[in-house]
């Protein structure tokens, strides 16, 4: 276990065919939301595929947009980060699902805005080369924004009215990703983080071996020591929090979306999460889906909803916040 944990944490081989799997394998279960790949390269010169789309937020409300107060310009970015099996192209229809939600919500003063969805697919997986491990994957969530900020330049020039917001979401082990990316990660000055959608979190690596091996008699839990992989939400928050504090700057929010059935991770460790955000300051929502196990959050129609209300939350609240 200790030898080959990297393995046994990613398994980007599951199921067989992930792989190989294409964007258009899926396309006609993604409701008219178009994905393209693109590929970027990371900081050790590894070289990424990912899935992008755009689509406008809220446009539910565009009719009442002109009697509405001037609204700064800014356009959204989301940062995907996937769970530890299988590949991008198979999340993309209920993902599609989620965005259509977002675009038909009538949330006020959000019409103009739009949403640049980024699924980064992580070293390893999918199509991107390398082996997947947790300094390969910093530096991959790295790229991507890297990615990000480069394709807002260009679209819309370097000293452009048009501020980019950018918002990360994690899902399962991609929550320890996106913790430790805001936490550490190397950003662009101009490209923060300002809100973080975390599906189905653990606290940690260590606590999941907690979690999953319990009994004294099996030696798996005391392990630890050897990890090579951390993936510690739980120390990244505090992180997260002390960096704001120092450099005077809005706490990114936090938005926690968590499965009631969860059969992997249990339900404490969410609540510990929500609970550690707000003795941190970091300000925080929370949502249950009904009878989801841990991965049907965003399958049914409830995860949908939460998570296409989350976007818009956090999206309104950082164009607010400035």
């Amino acid at each position: 276990m200790v030898v080959f944990q990297n393995k046994i944490i990613y398994m980007p081989g599951l199921p067989p065919n992930s792989r190989s799997e294409q964007i258009a394998n899926w396309a006609r279960r993604c409701g008219g939301i178009q994905w393209t790949e693109e590929r970027t390269m990371a900081a050790d010169g590894t070289d990424l595929a990912m899935a992008v789309t755009t689509v406008p937020l809220a446009q539910g409300n565009r009719a009442a947009a002109p009697t509405q107060e001037p609204i700064a310009a800014a356009h959204v970015y989301l940062l995907y980060f996937q769970g530890n099996a299988a590949s991008i192209p198979p999340r993309l229809p209920d993902l599609s699902w989620v965005l259509r939600a977002a675009g038909d919500s009538k949330t006020p003063n959000l019409a103009p805005m739009q949403l640049t969805f980024v699924c980064l697919s992580y070293r390893g997986y999918w199509t991107s080369r390398g082996r997947p491990s947790e300094p390969g994957l910093r530096l991959d969530a790295e790229a991507g924004v890297r990615w990000i900020a480069e394709r807002h330049e260009r679209m819309f020039g370097k000293d452009s009215s048009t501020a980019p917001i950018l918002l990360v979401w994690g899902q399962s082990i991609g929550c320890g990703v996106a913790t430790n990316l805001a936490a550490t990660g190397r950003l662009p000055p101009a490209m923060p983080i300002r809100g973080l959608i975390l599906e189905t979190p653990f606290l940690s690596i260590k606590t999941m071996l907690e979690t999953l091996y319990p009994q004294k008699w099996l030696p798996y839990k005391y392990l630890w020591p050897f990890l090579r992989n951390h993936l510690d939400s739980w120390a990244n928050l505090e992180l997260i929090a002390q960096a704001s504090k120092e450099k005077g700057d809005p706490a990114p929010m936090v938005y926690i979306l968590e499965a009631e059935r969860d059969e992997l991770v249990p339900k404490a460790q969410s609540e510990r999460l929500y609970q550690r955000c707000g003795e941190l300051g970091l300000p925080v929502e929370k949502g249950v889906v009904p009878v989801a196990y841990h991965q049907e959050a965003i399958a049914r129609g409830d995860g949908k909803k939460m998570a296409a209300q989350a976007i818009l939350t956090l999206a309104k609240r950082a164009r607010d916040s400035g």
